[in-house]
């Protein structure tokens, strides 16, 4: 704790949390940090899409029937991909994108030559440049992808939902860069095969090529700052938009005492002097971070402070307390986060927390009562690093509705 609390001091955070929901099947949860690495046998086991010539006049024949019922009934009669056929492209979207970044890469078989690639800061036309787009970015920023839903989105439109994660690695510090959003892939109907790709970003408003706020959105992630490089909880950035993060957090466990206010040190002693060997085995527990302070009423007045315990604990394997602290699991769930910069005084957090719960009862999400503090120095000191606001929320599904 010491040396984090010579840490310099840059930005904070503001969570808000609900009871932890169940994870919605739709998001393809992977903690922080992630690598796979696919091997050699499921390389030769991934799909190939088949390239299938259209008939006379350009329309994609239906294989049957069956399947002509189900394009009428979802398109309508203006034409479409099949029903067999959409879901043979999503499902290829959902074994062959995770690929995007690792050895195997994705299958360029499935693309026109002529693909055309748009994101905010980005073009390219045809599949070369999109293959050289996808290996520039490999080489300077390591790009971790997470693929959480994949959906028909038109007659022949397919649209994903992600989550990509990078690292810059051309600075010193490392920056990390998140980026989530949307990929609208279009289908050329005479083949099958897909002729574009459209990313949008939550994080921005003007996404068209090429859009000044989403390089300013790159920019501004490459700032220099620094954590304490210790254990904290697992979570996975589900959606980053302009004014707050939504994250799905694994359980973890902490130490609790009784706090006053949360931007107090009220109790912090008793937590620390259990990790630092007051139990009843003497033992010292490795230093993890973030300090949270929780409030879990209405008013903000019921008041916890909490350390989380390393990840290779569990309840049965932690010494018992001497001092009037408490072991508790945090079962994980949903939280909003805001992040915030400067000391956290009362009435700064307090604004913050207000600011959060409005902004996600806008965006239709239900916050939780309450909201939790997460420093990432000792609390005591008079400036602060990084901390978070956040609020546990009812439940958030990566859906993906149709850009009008």
């Amino acid at each position: 704790m010491a040396a984090m609390a010579n840490t310099t001091s840059l930005r904070s955070r503001l969570l808000i949390l609900p009871p932890p929901p169940a994870l919605p099947t739709a998001v393809s949860f992977r903690l922080r940090p992630c690598t796979t690495t696919a091997s050699s046998s499921s390389q030769r086991r991934r799909p190939r899409l088949a390239a299938r010539v259209a008939p006379p006049g350009g329309a994609v024949a239906p294989a049957s029937a069956a399947s002509k019922e189900d394009e009428q009934g979802e398109m309508g009669s203006g034409g479409g991909l099949s029903a067999a056929d959409a879901e043979r492209l999503c499902e290829f979207l959902r074994v062959d994108l995770p690929h995007l970044f690792d050895d195997v890469g994705i299958d360029r078989s499935a693309y026109d030559d002529r693909v055309r690639f748009r994101d905010p800061i980005t073009r390219h036309d045809t599949i070369d440049g999109y293959l050289f787009n996808i290996r520039l970015l490999k080489l300077l920023f390591r790009p971790d992808f997470y693929l959480h839903a994949v959906k028909q989105t038109g007659p022949y439109e397919l649209t994903t939902r992600w989550t990509m994660v990078m690292k810059f690695m051309l600075l010193p510090w490392k920056p990390e860069l998140v980026f989530t959003g949307l990929s609208i892939m279009g289908v050329n109907p005479q083949n099958l095969k897909f002729n574009s790709h459209v990313d949008l970003w939550d994080s921005i408003q003007n996404n068209e090529y090429f859009s000044s706020e989403g390089l300013w959105d790159v920019i501004k992630q490459l700032r220099i700052y620094k954590t304490p490089d210790i254990e904290t909880p697992n979570y996975l950035i589900l959606k980053r938009t302009a004014h707050y993060e939504v994250r799905s957090y694994a359980p973890f466990l902490v130490v609790e005492a009784k706090g006053d206010k949360l931007a107090g040190s009220s109790g912090f002693n008793n937590v620390t002097g259990y990790i630092f060997g007051n139990n009843a085995s003497s033992e010292k527990i490795p230093m993890t971070t973030p300090v949270f302070t929780q409030a879990s009423d209405g008013t903000l007045s019921d008041v916890s402070i909490q350390i989380v315990l390393p990840m290779n604990k569990d309840l049965d394997s932690l010494p018992a307390p001497n001092t009037a602290v408490t072991l508790r699991k945090v079962e994980g769930g949903i939280a909003a986060v805001k992040k915030f910069s400067g000391r956290p005084k009362e009435e700064i957090v307090l604004q913050k927390e207000k600011d959060l719960r409005s902004q996600l009862l806008n965006d239709g999400l239900k916050p939780h009562p309450g909201c939790l503090l997460a420093r990432y120095n000792d609390p005591r000191t008079k400036s602060f690093l990084m901390i978070d606001v956040t609020r546990w929320v009812w439940s958030f599904q990566c859906v993906i509705r149709k850009v009008k």
